[in-house]
């Protein structure tokens, strides 16, 4: 089975999450973090700054890398390996790419009806700072069928 490594972005300052709104491909029409697939011979650090440039047109300064998460999709030849990295600070001002449309939420306040079904699993840890990894098995791309979670 093919094991697809991509990074998946969140600026949080305590209060706000930075989220993007995915305008085409894969996952459109979902909330997000920024990140995507890493490129021949990218660490995950530059993968991540390079897709959250891309995206959304800031440069990150300092991150974390607080999540692992594999998703396994019943059917389907691939599993996604996402790291989740908490972007602490960084330069430039959010702004729309083609890909992606930029939104402060407030904590309170996240489209999570529009976001992937994990996200509410794991968001309570990396709203909290902890390490953690996790598993989920998904029946189509909406239904968890089966999952755990870990603080490490």
């Amino acid at each position: 089975m093919e094991r697809i490594i991509t990074t998946n972005c969140w600026a949080y300052d305590g209060q706000r999450i930075l989220l993007g709104l995915k305008k085409r491909g894969f996952a459109e029409g979902k909330w997000n973090g920024f990140g995507g697939k890493l490129l021949p011979g990218e660490t995950l650090e530059q993968a991540a700054r390079r897709e959250v440039a891309e995206e959304c047109g800031i440069t990150i300064t300092e991150m974390d890398l607080l999540g692992t998460v594999v998703m396994e999709y019943r059917g389907k030849d691939k599993i996604m390996e996402v790291n989740i990295f908490h972007v602490k600070s960084f330069d430039g001002e959010p702004k729309e790419s083609e890909e992606m449309r930029p939104q402060w939420f407030k904590v309170e306040e996240l489209p999570m009806a529009s976001m992937w079904p994990d996200d509410e699993h794991w968001l309570p840890l990396f709203l909290k700072g902890l390490k953690f990894k996790g598993h989920f098995i998904f029946e189509g791309y909406d239904k968890i069928i089966n999952h755990s979670l870990e603080i490490i």
